[in-house]
Protein backbone atom coordinates (compact mmCIF):
# COMPACT_ATOMS: atom_id res chain seq x y z
CA UNK A 1 0.00 0.00 0.00
CA UNK A 2 1.62 3.03 -0.94
CA UNK A 3 1.72 5.95 1.79
CA UNK A 4 -0.54 8.79 0.99
CA UNK A 5 1.76 12.10 1.34
CA UNK A 6 0.41 14.63 4.34
CA UNK A 7 -0.41 17.91 3.81
CA UNK A 8 2.37 20.35 3.89
CA UNK A 9 2.16 23.84 4.46
CA UNK A 10 1.98 26.31 1.48
CA UNK A 11 1.04 29.00 2.31
CA UNK A 12 3.19 32.51 4.01
CA UNK A 13 5.78 31.92 5.79
CA UNK A 14 4.31 33.34 8.87
CA UNK A 15 7.28 35.22 10.33
CA UNK A 16 6.32 37.35 7.38
CA UNK A 17 2.91 37.99 8.35
CA UNK A 18 2.46 41.26 9.82
CA UNK A 19 0.45 39.81 12.58
CA UNK A 20 3.64 38.01 13.50
CA UNK A 21 6.37 40.54 12.96
CA UNK A 22 4.03 42.84 15.27
CA UNK A 23 4.69 41.06 18.11
CA UNK A 24 8.13 42.71 18.11
CA UNK A 25 7.07 46.48 18.19
CA UNK A 26 8.29 48.38 21.00
CA UNK A 27 5.97 49.50 23.96
CA UNK A 28 5.69 51.69 26.80
CA UNK A 29 6.99 50.58 29.69
CA UNK A 30 4.77 50.06 32.68
CA UNK A 31 5.09 49.07 36.36
CA UNK A 32 3.98 45.58 37.12
CA UNK A 33 0.80 44.85 37.64
CA UNK A 34 -0.57 48.29 36.39
CA UNK A 35 -3.81 48.33 34.45
CA UNK A 36 -3.19 49.08 31.07
CA UNK A 37 -6.15 50.21 28.81
CA UNK A 38 -3.68 49.85 25.68
CA UNK A 39 -4.97 52.48 23.36
CA UNK A 40 -4.28 55.44 21.09
CA UNK A 41 -6.47 57.93 20.60
CA UNK A 42 -6.89 59.40 17.03
CA UNK A 43 -6.89 62.89 16.57
CA UNK A 44 -9.44 63.60 14.45
CA UNK A 45 -13.35 62.48 15.23
CA UNK A 46 -15.89 63.91 11.82
CA UNK A 47 -18.65 64.26 14.11
CA UNK A 48 -16.85 66.82 16.12
CA UNK A 49 -15.55 70.19 14.88
CA UNK A 50 -12.28 70.01 16.12
CA UNK A 51 -10.03 73.28 15.58
CA UNK A 52 -6.70 72.42 14.45
CA UNK A 53 -4.63 73.19 17.33
CA UNK A 54 -6.86 70.49 19.35
CA UNK A 55 -4.82 67.15 20.75
CA UNK A 56 -6.56 64.46 22.26
CA UNK A 57 -3.99 61.92 24.44
CA UNK A 58 -3.47 58.68 25.22
CA UNK A 59 -0.87 56.28 25.26
CA UNK A 60 1.27 56.78 21.81
CA UNK A 61 2.50 53.05 21.41
CA UNK A 62 0.38 50.15 20.75
CA UNK A 63 0.38 47.41 22.96
CA UNK A 64 -2.08 45.36 21.55
CA UNK A 65 -0.41 43.36 18.47
CA UNK A 66 -1.79 45.38 15.93
CA UNK A 67 -3.42 48.57 17.64
CA UNK A 68 -6.54 50.01 17.92
CA UNK A 69 -8.98 48.13 14.69
CA UNK A 70 -11.00 49.94 12.04
CA UNK A 71 -14.54 49.88 11.24
CA UNK A 72 -13.78 47.10 8.82
CA UNK A 73 -11.76 45.00 11.28
CA UNK A 74 -12.85 41.43 10.66
CA UNK A 75 -15.25 39.77 13.37
CA UNK A 76 -13.38 38.04 16.07
CA UNK A 77 -14.66 34.71 17.05
CA UNK A 78 -14.57 35.46 21.04
CA UNK A 79 -15.05 31.65 22.02
CA UNK A 80 -11.79 30.42 19.88
CA UNK A 81 -10.17 33.40 21.56
CA UNK A 82 -10.67 32.63 24.85
CA UNK A 83 -9.57 28.83 24.59
CA UNK A 84 -6.15 29.66 23.26
CA UNK A 85 -6.20 32.45 26.21
CA UNK A 86 -6.83 29.17 28.18
CA UNK A 87 -4.12 27.80 26.60
CA UNK A 88 -1.73 30.82 26.32
CA UNK A 89 -2.18 31.28 30.15
CA UNK A 90 -0.83 28.13 30.67
CA UNK A 91 2.29 28.15 28.72
CA UNK A 92 2.94 31.68 29.39
CA UNK A 93 2.69 30.65 33.57
CA UNK A 94 5.18 27.59 32.84
CA UNK A 95 8.29 29.97 30.94
CA UNK A 96 7.35 33.09 32.85
CA UNK A 97 8.52 30.81 36.54
CA UNK A 98 11.24 29.39 34.31
CA UNK A 99 12.78 33.05 33.45
CA UNK A 100 11.08 36.00 35.58
CA UNK A 101 11.12 39.06 34.09
CA UNK A 102 11.57 42.67 36.05
CA UNK A 103 8.63 44.56 34.30
CA UNK A 104 5.70 44.99 32.54
CA UNK A 105 7.69 45.18 29.69
CA UNK A 106 9.09 42.27 29.59
CA UNK A 107 6.06 40.16 30.68
CA UNK A 108 4.26 41.63 27.64
CA UNK A 109 7.03 40.55 25.46
CA UNK A 110 6.87 37.34 27.13
CA UNK A 111 2.76 36.94 26.26
CA UNK A 112 3.65 37.91 22.64
CA UNK A 113 6.03 35.59 21.93
CA UNK A 114 3.56 32.93 23.87
CA UNK A 115 0.55 34.13 22.00
CA UNK A 116 2.36 34.13 18.86
CA UNK A 117 2.98 30.44 19.13
CA UNK A 118 -0.29 29.64 19.91
CA UNK A 119 -2.05 31.16 16.73
CA UNK A 120 0.49 29.62 14.69
CA UNK A 121 -0.58 26.34 15.36
CA UNK A 122 -4.44 27.18 15.63
CA UNK A 123 -3.41 28.81 12.05
CA UNK A 124 -1.61 25.27 11.02
CA UNK A 125 -4.10 22.50 12.46
CA UNK A 126 -7.05 24.71 10.85
CA UNK A 127 -5.04 24.48 7.44
CA UNK A 128 -4.28 20.37 8.11
CA UNK A 129 -8.26 19.90 8.64
CA UNK A 130 -9.59 22.45 6.09
CA UNK A 131 -6.91 23.28 3.53
CA UNK A 132 -7.20 26.73 4.43
CA UNK A 133 -6.44 29.75 6.24
CA UNK A 134 -7.79 32.37 7.98
CA UNK A 135 -6.65 35.67 6.09
CA UNK A 136 -3.76 37.85 7.53
CA UNK A 137 -6.21 40.62 9.26
CA UNK A 138 -8.50 37.97 10.72
CA UNK A 139 -5.24 35.89 12.41
CA UNK A 140 -3.97 39.47 13.37
CA UNK A 141 -7.74 40.26 14.99
CA UNK A 142 -7.75 36.53 16.66
CA UNK A 143 -4.26 37.24 18.51
CA UNK A 144 -5.38 40.65 19.58
CA UNK A 145 -7.83 39.62 21.19
CA UNK A 146 -5.76 36.87 22.58
CA UNK A 147 -3.50 39.81 23.86
CA UNK A 148 -6.70 41.95 25.58
CA UNK A 149 -7.80 38.73 27.25
CA UNK A 150 -4.64 38.41 29.17
CA UNK A 151 -3.08 41.74 29.26
CA UNK A 152 -6.40 44.06 28.28
CA UNK A 153 -9.87 44.82 29.07
CA UNK A 154 -11.08 41.48 27.09
CA UNK A 155 -13.89 42.33 25.31
CA UNK A 156 -14.20 45.68 26.33
CA UNK A 157 -11.20 46.69 24.52
CA UNK A 158 -11.96 46.67 21.19
CA UNK A 159 -14.85 49.40 22.17
CA UNK A 160 -12.43 51.21 24.65
CA UNK A 161 -10.19 52.10 21.09
CA UNK A 162 -12.55 53.00 19.03
CA UNK A 163 -12.17 57.27 18.67
CA UNK A 164 -16.10 57.82 18.02
CA UNK A 165 -16.83 56.41 21.51
CA UNK A 166 -16.82 58.68 24.47
CA UNK A 167 -18.65 56.58 27.19
CA UNK A 168 -19.38 52.36 27.74
CA UNK A 169 -22.15 51.52 29.04
CA UNK A 170 -22.72 47.88 30.77
CA UNK A 171 -25.83 46.82 32.65
CA UNK A 172 -24.67 42.91 32.26
CA UNK A 173 -22.66 41.41 30.08
CA UNK A 174 -25.38 41.50 27.16
CA UNK A 175 -26.74 44.91 27.58
CA UNK A 176 -23.97 47.24 26.23
CA UNK A 177 -24.41 50.67 25.18
CA UNK A 178 -22.32 53.16 23.60
CA UNK A 179 -22.09 57.05 23.82
CA UNK A 180 -21.02 58.57 20.87
CA UNK A 181 -18.60 61.28 20.42
CA UNK A 182 -21.92 63.61 18.83
CA UNK A 183 -24.01 62.70 21.74
CA UNK A 184 -25.92 59.32 20.07
CA UNK A 185 -25.95 56.49 22.06
CA UNK A 186 -25.60 53.25 20.03
CA UNK A 187 -26.21 49.43 21.45
CA UNK A 188 -22.65 47.80 21.96
CA UNK A 189 -21.63 43.57 21.61
CA UNK A 190 -21.68 41.49 24.50
CA UNK A 191 -18.49 42.25 26.19
CA UNK A 192 -18.82 38.77 27.89
CA UNK A 193 -20.03 35.37 27.91
CA UNK A 194 -22.37 35.39 30.85
CA UNK A 195 -22.60 37.89 34.02
CA UNK A 196 -20.10 35.68 35.33
CA UNK A 197 -17.58 35.67 33.24
CA UNK A 198 -18.09 40.15 33.51
CA UNK A 199 -17.45 39.74 36.84
CA UNK A 200 -14.48 37.68 36.77
CA UNK A 201 -12.71 39.95 34.20
CA UNK A 202 -13.32 42.71 36.50
CA UNK A 203 -11.95 40.88 39.20
CA UNK A 204 -9.04 40.24 37.08
CA UNK A 205 -8.47 43.61 36.13
CA UNK A 206 -8.86 44.25 39.93
CA UNK A 207 -5.87 41.79 40.90
CA UNK A 208 -3.93 43.39 38.43
CA UNK A 209 -3.97 47.18 39.59
CA UNK A 210 -1.45 48.65 41.23
CA UNK A 211 -1.98 48.27 44.42
CA UNK A 212 -4.46 45.58 44.25
CA UNK A 213 -7.90 46.01 44.40
CA UNK A 214 -10.46 43.62 45.22
CA UNK A 215 -13.96 43.51 43.76
CA UNK A 216 -15.96 40.99 45.71
CA UNK A 217 -19.19 40.77 48.02
CA UNK A 218 -17.35 42.21 50.86
CA UNK A 219 -16.15 45.24 48.44
CA UNK A 220 -18.51 45.70 45.70
CA UNK A 221 -17.68 48.98 43.93
CA UNK A 222 -14.56 48.86 41.81
CA UNK A 223 -12.55 52.06 40.72
CA UNK A 224 -10.08 52.07 38.49
CA UNK A 225 -7.91 54.61 35.78
CA UNK A 226 -6.59 52.89 32.80
CA UNK A 227 -4.81 55.28 31.17
CA UNK A 228 -7.00 56.99 29.45
CA UNK A 229 -10.57 55.78 30.97
CA UNK A 230 -11.90 56.12 33.91
CA UNK A 231 -13.88 52.30 35.07
CA UNK A 232 -16.56 52.64 37.89
CA UNK A 233 -17.96 48.87 38.49
CA UNK A 234 -20.74 47.54 40.84
CA UNK A 235 -21.87 44.04 41.54
CA UNK A 236 -23.25 41.56 43.88
CA UNK A 237 -25.19 44.84 44.96
CA UNK A 238 -26.29 45.66 41.79
CA UNK A 239 -28.88 43.31 39.77
CA UNK A 240 -26.26 42.72 37.25
CA UNK A 241 -23.27 43.56 37.06
CA UNK A 242 -22.94 46.88 36.02
CA UNK A 243 -19.69 48.71 34.73
CA UNK A 244 -19.64 52.47 32.97
CA UNK A 245 -16.51 53.60 30.98
CA UNK A 246 -15.26 57.02 30.32
CA UNK A 247 -12.58 57.70 27.97
CA UNK A 248 -10.14 61.15 28.36
CA UNK A 249 -10.54 62.07 24.66
CA UNK A 250 -9.25 65.35 25.46
CA UNK A 251 -6.41 66.13 27.72
CA UNK A 252 -3.93 68.73 25.82
CA UNK A 253 -6.70 71.12 25.12
CA UNK A 254 -6.47 75.52 25.76
CA UNK A 255 -9.92 77.80 26.30
CA UNK A 256 -8.42 78.71 23.02
CA UNK A 257 -9.57 75.10 21.60
CA UNK A 258 -12.71 75.75 23.57
CA UNK A 259 -13.61 78.71 21.90
CA UNK A 260 -13.08 76.89 18.40
CA UNK A 261 -15.80 74.16 19.62
CA UNK A 262 -17.99 76.95 20.54
CA UNK A 263 -18.04 76.14 24.33
CA UNK A 264 -17.25 79.47 25.47
CA UNK A 265 -16.65 83.06 23.73
CA UNK A 266 -13.32 84.45 22.84
CA UNK A 267 -14.59 87.08 25.67
CA UNK A 268 -15.24 84.57 28.51
CA UNK A 269 -11.96 82.69 27.74
CA UNK A 270 -10.34 85.60 28.26
CA UNK A 271 -11.97 86.34 31.51
CA UNK A 272 -11.43 82.67 32.73
CA UNK A 273 -7.43 83.15 32.14
CA UNK A 274 -6.94 86.18 33.47
CA UNK A 275 -8.45 84.50 36.54
CA UNK A 276 -6.41 81.65 36.29
CA UNK A 277 -3.27 83.99 36.72
CA UNK A 278 -4.39 86.16 39.59
CA UNK A 279 -4.81 82.96 41.40
CA UNK A 280 -8.77 83.10 41.67
CA UNK A 281 -9.68 79.78 43.36
CA UNK A 282 -12.29 78.55 40.89
CA UNK A 283 -14.83 74.95 41.22
CA UNK A 284 -16.07 74.03 37.68
CA UNK A 285 -19.40 72.67 37.95
CA UNK A 286 -22.13 70.75 35.85
CA UNK A 287 -23.85 67.65 35.65
CA UNK A 288 -23.10 64.24 34.65
CA UNK A 289 -21.29 64.19 31.16
CA UNK A 290 -20.65 68.23 30.74
CA UNK A 291 -17.23 68.03 30.39
CA UNK A 292 -15.85 69.57 33.82
CA UNK A 293 -13.03 67.89 33.38
CA UNK A 294 -12.12 69.05 29.95
CA UNK A 295 -12.49 72.33 30.93
CA UNK A 296 -10.42 71.79 33.83
CA UNK A 297 -7.61 70.73 31.99
CA UNK A 298 -8.09 74.25 29.56
CA UNK A 299 -7.92 76.16 32.76
CA UNK A 300 -4.64 74.39 33.94
CA UNK A 301 -3.49 74.95 31.03
CA UNK A 302 -3.16 78.63 31.67
CA UNK A 303 -0.95 78.00 34.37
CA UNK A 304 2.80 79.42 33.69
CA UNK A 305 5.36 76.36 33.60
CA UNK A 306 7.31 77.47 35.85
CA UNK A 307 5.09 76.65 38.77
CA UNK A 308 5.17 73.81 40.48
CA UNK A 309 2.00 71.57 40.85
CA UNK A 310 0.71 69.00 42.91
CA UNK A 311 -2.69 67.48 42.16
CA UNK A 312 -4.80 65.13 44.29
CA UNK A 313 -7.71 62.85 42.99
CA UNK A 314 -9.74 59.86 43.92
CA UNK A 315 -9.03 58.11 40.93
CA UNK A 316 -6.09 60.29 38.74
CA UNK A 317 -7.46 61.41 35.31
CA UNK A 318 -6.58 65.00 34.71
CA UNK A 319 -3.17 63.95 33.74
CA UNK A 320 -1.34 66.89 34.35
CA UNK A 321 1.58 64.68 35.05
CA UNK A 322 1.94 63.26 31.21
CA UNK A 323 2.27 67.20 29.59
CA UNK A 324 5.78 67.50 30.62
CA UNK A 325 6.14 70.04 27.93
CA UNK A 326 3.47 72.17 29.22
CA UNK A 327 3.84 71.44 33.16
CA UNK A 328 7.34 70.28 34.07
CA UNK A 329 6.86 69.70 37.66
CA UNK A 330 3.70 68.10 38.66
CA UNK A 331 3.36 65.70 42.01
CA UNK A 332 0.12 63.90 41.54
CA UNK A 333 -1.05 62.03 44.32
CA UNK A 334 -4.21 59.31 44.19
CA UNK A 335 -6.13 57.71 46.55
CA UNK A 336 -5.15 54.15 47.74
CA UNK A 337 -8.03 52.21 48.91
CA UNK A 338 -6.33 50.02 51.36
CA UNK A 339 -7.21 46.36 52.15
CA UNK A 340 -9.95 44.66 53.87
CA UNK A 341 -7.67 44.35 56.77
CA UNK A 342 -8.01 46.81 59.65
CA UNK A 343 -4.82 48.16 61.35
CA UNK A 344 -4.07 49.14 64.84
CA UNK A 345 -5.65 52.89 64.03
CA UNK A 346 -9.02 50.94 62.49
CA UNK A 347 -8.03 52.36 59.31
CA UNK A 348 -7.54 49.85 56.29
CA UNK A 349 -4.45 48.10 55.70
CA UNK A 350 -2.07 50.54 53.41
CA UNK A 351 -4.70 52.64 53.04
CA UNK A 352 -3.90 56.27 51.47
CA UNK A 353 -6.15 59.03 51.61
CA UNK A 354 -6.52 62.38 49.91
CA UNK A 355 -6.09 63.87 53.44
CA UNK A 356 -3.12 62.09 53.41
CA UNK A 357 -1.18 63.56 50.49
CA UNK A 358 -2.81 67.45 50.94
CA UNK A 359 -1.02 66.66 54.36
CA UNK A 360 2.49 65.65 53.02
CA UNK A 361 2.44 68.55 49.96
CA UNK A 362 3.12 70.85 52.26
CA UNK A 363 6.88 69.92 51.78
CA UNK A 364 6.90 70.04 48.40
CA UNK A 365 7.08 74.04 47.64
CA UNK A 366 3.90 73.74 45.62
CA UNK A 367 2.79 76.57 43.66
CA UNK A 368 -0.84 75.39 43.48
CA UNK A 369 -2.60 72.45 44.84
CA UNK A 370 -4.90 71.29 42.18
CA UNK A 371 -8.09 69.12 44.00
CA UNK A 372 -9.35 66.99 41.28
CA UNK A 373 -13.25 65.87 41.80
CA UNK A 374 -15.26 66.91 44.57
CA UNK A 375 -18.05 64.14 45.30
CA UNK A 376 -18.00 64.09 49.36
CA UNK A 377 -15.42 64.94 51.83
CA UNK A 378 -13.07 65.55 49.30
CA UNK A 379 -14.03 69.56 49.84
CA UNK A 380 -12.01 69.47 53.13
CA UNK A 381 -8.77 69.20 50.44
CA UNK A 382 -9.97 71.49 48.31
CA UNK A 383 -10.71 74.25 51.17
CA UNK A 384 -7.19 73.90 52.93
CA UNK A 385 -5.79 73.88 49.05
CA UNK A 386 -7.80 77.32 48.39
CA UNK A 387 -7.27 78.93 52.23
CA UNK A 388 -3.59 78.16 51.16
CA UNK A 389 -4.05 81.09 48.45
CA UNK A 390 -2.81 78.62 45.81
CA UNK A 391 -5.27 79.90 43.47
CA UNK A 392 -6.99 76.12 43.66
CA UNK A 393 -9.19 74.42 40.61
CA UNK A 394 -11.70 71.97 41.28
CA UNK A 395 -14.88 70.36 39.76
CA UNK A 396 -18.15 69.00 41.29
CA UNK A 397 -21.79 67.57 40.22
CA UNK A 398 -24.55 70.07 40.80
CA UNK A 399 -27.74 71.18 38.02
CA UNK A 400 -26.69 75.13 38.48
CA UNK A 401 -24.15 77.59 39.49
CA UNK A 402 -26.70 78.40 42.34
CA UNK A 403 -26.74 75.08 43.77
CA UNK A 404 -22.65 74.48 43.62
CA UNK A 405 -22.26 76.46 47.00
CA UNK A 406 -25.41 74.28 48.61
CA UNK A 407 -23.55 71.39 47.13
CA UNK A 408 -20.45 72.38 48.60
CA UNK A 409 -21.59 72.78 52.01
CA UNK A 410 -23.56 70.15 51.94
CA UNK A 411 -20.64 68.12 51.37
CA UNK A 412 -18.49 69.89 53.91
CA UNK A 413 -20.92 68.95 56.77
CA UNK A 414 -21.31 64.85 55.28
CA UNK A 415 -17.09 64.84 55.86
CA UNK A 416 -17.99 65.60 59.66
CA UNK A 417 -15.33 68.36 59.74
CA UNK A 418 -17.31 71.80 59.40
CA UNK A 419 -20.48 72.89 60.69
CA UNK A 420 -22.68 74.66 58.04
CA UNK A 421 -21.65 78.43 59.17
CA UNK A 422 -18.29 76.82 58.99
CA UNK A 423 -18.07 75.63 55.60
CA UNK A 424 -20.33 78.39 54.38
CA UNK A 425 -17.48 81.50 56.07
CA UNK A 426 -14.36 79.55 54.94
CA UNK A 427 -15.73 79.02 50.85
CA UNK A 428 -16.88 82.67 51.03
CA UNK A 429 -13.79 83.43 51.77
CA UNK A 430 -11.69 81.07 49.64
CA UNK A 431 -13.85 80.30 46.58
CA UNK A 432 -13.55 82.87 43.85
CA UNK A 433 -15.72 81.83 40.82
CA UNK A 434 -18.03 78.89 40.12
CA UNK A 435 -17.89 78.29 36.61
CA UNK A 436 -21.32 76.17 35.50
CA UNK A 437 -21.63 73.83 31.99
CA UNK A 438 -24.53 72.94 30.59
CA UNK A 439 -25.21 70.32 27.39
CA UNK A 440 -26.56 70.67 24.50
CA UNK A 441 -28.31 69.07 21.47
CA UNK A 442 -27.99 70.68 18.11
CA UNK A 443 -29.27 69.11 14.88
CA UNK A 444 -27.46 69.92 12.19
CA UNK A 445 -28.62 70.87 8.52
CA UNK A 446 -28.07 67.05 7.62
CA UNK A 447 -30.45 66.02 10.69
CA UNK A 448 -28.36 64.65 12.40
CA UNK A 449 -28.10 65.52 15.91
CA UNK A 450 -24.49 65.83 17.93
CA UNK A 451 -23.69 67.31 21.81
CA UNK A 452 -22.90 70.76 22.52
CA UNK A 453 -21.51 71.97 25.58
CA UNK A 454 -21.24 75.57 26.84
CA UNK A 455 -20.29 77.39 29.98
CA UNK A 456 -23.56 78.43 31.18
CA UNK A 457 -22.90 81.05 33.77
CA UNK A 458 -20.09 82.45 35.58
CA UNK A 459 -20.60 83.39 39.56
CA UNK A 460 -18.37 85.68 41.69
CA UNK A 461 -18.10 84.29 45.11
CA UNK A 462 -17.94 87.20 48.05
CA UNK A 463 -18.75 86.75 51.77
CA UNK A 464 -21.83 88.27 52.76
CA UNK A 465 -23.79 89.26 55.27
CA UNK A 466 -26.98 87.93 54.97
CA UNK A 467 -28.57 84.63 56.25
CA UNK A 468 -26.82 82.89 53.20
CA UNK A 469 -23.35 83.70 54.75
CA UNK A 470 -22.20 84.22 51.23
CA UNK A 471 -23.14 86.69 48.04
CA UNK A 472 -22.89 85.31 44.45
CA UNK A 473 -23.28 88.04 41.59
CA UNK A 474 -23.81 86.59 38.48
CA UNK A 475 -20.50 87.70 36.26
CA UNK A 476 -21.42 85.68 33.09
CA UNK A 477 -25.21 84.63 32.77
CA UNK A 478 -26.82 81.99 30.17
CA UNK A 479 -27.67 82.63 26.47
CA UNK A 480 -29.84 79.97 24.86
CA UNK A 481 -28.02 80.36 22.02
CA UNK A 482 -24.54 79.31 23.03
CA UNK A 483 -21.65 80.39 26.14
CA UNK A 484 -22.54 82.26 28.61
CA UNK A 485 -22.69 86.46 28.05
CA UNK A 486 -21.23 89.12 29.90
CA UNK A 487 -23.72 90.56 32.86
CA UNK A 488 -21.89 91.90 35.82
CA UNK A 489 -18.34 92.90 36.19
CA UNK A 490 -18.04 93.27 40.28
CA UNK A 491 -15.50 96.26 41.28
CA UNK A 492 -13.07 93.48 43.09
CA UNK A 493 -12.48 91.73 39.61
CA UNK A 494 -11.43 94.71 37.38
CA UNK A 495 -8.07 93.82 39.00
CA UNK A 496 -8.20 91.03 36.26
CA UNK A 497 -7.33 93.72 33.50
CA UNK A 498 -3.67 93.55 35.28
CA UNK A 499 -3.64 89.64 33.39
CA UNK A 500 -4.82 90.29 30.02
CA UNK A 501 -8.47 91.12 30.30
CA UNK A 502 -10.12 93.66 28.43
CA UNK A 503 -12.50 95.06 31.41
CA UNK A 504 -13.71 97.64 28.12
CA UNK A 505 -15.38 95.12 26.20
CA UNK A 506 -16.93 93.04 29.08
CA UNK A 507 -18.70 96.19 29.36
CA UNK A 508 -20.21 96.48 25.67
CA UNK A 509 -20.81 93.37 25.62
CA UNK A 510 -22.87 93.76 29.05
CA UNK A 511 -24.84 96.86 28.22
CA UNK A 512 -25.94 94.80 24.47
CA UNK A 513 -27.28 92.02 26.98
CA UNK A 514 -28.90 94.17 29.39
CA UNK A 515 -26.13 93.65 32.00
CA UNK A 516 -24.93 96.50 34.27
CA UNK A 517 -22.24 98.36 32.36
Amino acid sequence: MTKQPQPTWEGPDLASVPLFTAFGDAVDAARPGRVRSGFTLSTAVATTPTPSSLHVVGREAKVGPMGPPTEHSPEVDWDEASELRALASKRFSERAAQSPFVDETSRQELGRAVIMEVVQEATEARFAVHGSVSSAKAQDALAQAVFDLMFGLGRLQPLVDRADVENIIVVGHDRVFLDLVGGEKVPGPPVAASDEELIQLLQDLASRADPPRVFSDANPDLHLNLDGARLAASAFVTHRPSVVIRRHRLVRITLDDLVGLDTVSPLLASFLAAAVKARLSIVVSGQQGDGKTTLLRALCAEIGPEEVLGTFETERELGLEQLVDEHPVVFSWEARPGSGERGPDGRPVNEFTLQDGMHASFRYALDRQIVGEVRGREVAQMIMAMESGSGSLSTTHAASASDTMEKLVSCAMQSGEFTRDSAVMKLARCLGLVVQLRSMYVRGRDGSVRKRRVVDEVLAITPGEESAGYAATTVFRSDADGPAVAFVLPDHLRMLTGHGFTANEFLLEAQRHGGVA
